[in-house]
Order: structure tokens, then C-alpha cells, then sequence
């Protein structure tokens, strides 16, 4: 009788054995996966009259497809990326510098710490920006000066546009020190002639930088006061310029350095030799953008597969915890023994 009740369990046991069920099988998942656009950033560096060729690189820029969404500016840099940031495309841009007249913008001071005050300057910007604050602009924008009790780089991100721009472009003896607050300001170039780091402090994920200054090298004009202060100022922060330039992703030079300071006849040219060092580098701009692209959609499908690979450890887990019971454990999932 024993033997017979043994062998009755033992086919119970076997058959539970035999109908043990397969865990099912989970399908692959093929999300989509989406990352948002490369936020392009434009520095566009001090120069002076130079300035006019960061409109031809904004133009050529634009004509293929390539949109800076945040622009900060030192010095002449600053007046072309307030008018960009405030609405402007290349276009207007090139039609407000083909109908500035150099009076507009400056206005002599001869019983002050500097010859230009600088008023006309600040007048003209918020003039073109519609009275505008930085809050109301349509990019964001950083407009970079130099703080004149302690020579700390300072970023102007809200408030008058002009007035940073003013204090961006203040010549240390030509320009009046710009007071703002507490503090005078005198121009960015000293700390930041490309200003990079305020691009991407503006959340810029790729930085294209416009460096327009003059190098420490080639004729000088001793004759010209304003071009050997701007000259002197370039060589400054032509090392400490250097180390921020190549946080850049890509540097575009404009053959612009034998432009005068003053030299406002030459903007037409300037603008065109804008034009063709931005289109120089394009192909180098696409082919990091876009490899800048793959990347972050590779890290993105690898940060999915991660989270769903560990979602379906979590469930095998609490599948097999419920397969404890010793009858279970004789018809327990494959993966769970």
C-alpha cells in the first residue's frame, strides 16, 4: 500500500515537473528615442570696426541653415549680438550698418576721464532694440565688460541693453568708464575678447566663436590713438583670450586685421570677409554638430535600454520571490533557478 501511495506522488511530482510553464518571453523594445536640437551659441569677439564682419558671418550662417539661439558680445561684438538678439536677421543687420553714420554713435568728451563718452552709443542701441531689456530680447544674450575697481569680468544679462553695451565698448582712455550700480566698467576685451564662457553659460551645447581682434604681430599705426589703445588691449587678452578660445567648437577668423580701429569706410569689405571665413568652415560646423547630435542620441538609447533592462530584472525578481513554496521550486521558471 506505502508503495503504491509513493508511486502516486512521485507522477504528481513528475507531471507538475513536465507542465512546469515557460517564463514568457518579453519582446524587445524598440522605443523611439528623440533628443532635443543642438543649442548653437555665437561669441562674437571686440575689434572695433572690425565688428561689421560678424554680420557676414551671421548671414552666411543663416543662408545654410545654421541659427544661433543665445549670442553674447564683447566690445563691437556686443552692438552686432544686441541687434541680433533683439529680432534682427543678417539682412537688417547689413542694412543698419550700411546707414550708420559714425556721428551717431560717438560723442566727444573732452573734460572727462575718457574722449568718447559714450552716450550716442548706449542712445542708438536701445534705439534699434525698441527700448528693450535683455529680459525682452527674442535670444538670450550675455554682453561682457571689465569692472574697473578690481578688473572682474562681468557678464550683463538683464537690465539696459545699452548701457552694458556701452560699458562692453569703453575703450580705457577713449571711452568714458561706464558707472553702473556701485561699480564703472570699462571694455570686455581686457577680460574676455571672445567671450565664450558667457555663450555657454547662456546654455549653448556648441559654440561657435568670431575672433575679429588684432594679433601682437604685423604693421602698427602709431599715429592712430584709438588703434593702438584697441591694439594694446588686444595684446592684454591676447593669453587669456587664448585659453577661452579654445573652449570653442569651432573659431572663425575674419581677415579683417589690417581694418583701423575707426576705419567705418571699410564695412562693406569687412562684412564680406565675414562671409567667406564663416563659409570656410562650415563643413567643419556640420560635421561636429552633427556628430555632437549622434552622440547624445547614443547616450540617450543607451540611458533606455539601461532602464528597461533594469525594470525587467525588478519583475523576474518578484516573479521568482513568489515561487518559494517547496512544490514551487520543483516547477520554478528557468530564469529563476
Amino acid at each position: 500500500m506505502f508503495r503504491i501511495r509513493a508511486l502516486a506522488l512521485l507522477t504528481v511530482l513528475l507531471a507538475a515537473c513536465a507542465s512546469t510553464p515557460e517564463p514568457a518571453a518579453v519582446a524587445p523594445t524598440h522605443a523611439s528615442v528623440t533628443v532635443a536640437p543642438i543649442r548653437v551659441g555665437l561669441a562674437l569677439g571686440g575689434g572695433a570696426a572690425k565688428g561689421f564682419a560678424h554680420i557676414g558671418v551671421i548671414k552666411m550662417l543663416e543662408a545654410n541653415g545654421i541659427k544661433p539661439v543665445v549670442v553674447s558680445g564683447t566690445s563691437a561684438g556686443s552692438v552686432v549680438g544686441a541687434l541680433y538678439a533683439s529680432g534682427m536677421d543678417a539682412y537688417a543687420l547689413q542694412q543698419k550698418a550700411v546707414a550708420l553714420d559714425e556721428a551717431s554713435i560717438r560723442d566727444v568728451s573732452l573734460f572727462s576721464g575718457g574722449v568718447v563718452k559714450g552716450q550716442k552709443l548706449q542712445d542708438y542701441v536701445n534705439a534699434q532694440l525698441g527700448e528693450r531689456s535683455f529680459e525682452k530680447l527674442k535670444k538670450p544674450l550675455a554682453v561682457v565688460a571689465t569692472r574697473l575697481e578690481d578688473g572682474q569680468r562681468t557678464v550683463f544679462v538683464r537690465g539696459n541693453v545699452g548701457q552694458a553695451v556701452r560699458a562692453s565698448s569703453s575703450i580705457p582712455g577713449v571711452f568714458e568708464a561706464v558707472g553702473i550700480g556701485k561699480h564703472h566698467y570699462v571694455d570686455g576685451g581686457v577680460v574676455s575678447p571672445v567671450p565664450v564662457d558667457a555663450a555657454r553659460d547662456l546654455g549653448a551645447d556648441f559654440v561657435v566663436a568670431v575672433d575679429i581682434s588684432s594679433k601682437a604681430s604685423g604693421a602698427a599705426d602709431p599715429s592712430s590713438m584709438l588703434g593702438n589703445v584697441n591694439r594694446s588691449i588686444a595684446i592684454m587678452g591676447q593669453k587669456l583670450g587664448a585659453a577661452e578660445l579654445a573652449r570653442a567648437d569651432v573659431v572663425i577668423r575674419p581677415a579683417v586685421n589690417d581694418i583701423g580701429a575707426t576705419d567705418f569706410a571699410q564695412k562693406n569689405r569687412a562684412i564680406l570677409e565675414g562671409e567667406r571665413a564663416a563659409q570656410a568652415v562650415l563643413p567643419q560646423i556640420r560635421a561636429k554638430i552633427a556628430a555632437l547630435q549622434a552622440q547624445r542620441l547614443a547616450q540617450a538609447r543607451q540611458a533606455v535600454e539601461t532602464k528597461v533592462a533594469q525594470q525587467r530584472e525588478a519583475e523576474r525578481k518578484a516573479r521568482c520571490a513568489q515561487q518559494a513554496g517547496w512544490l514551487d521550486k520543483l516547477r520554478r521558471d528557468a530564469d529563476c533557478k
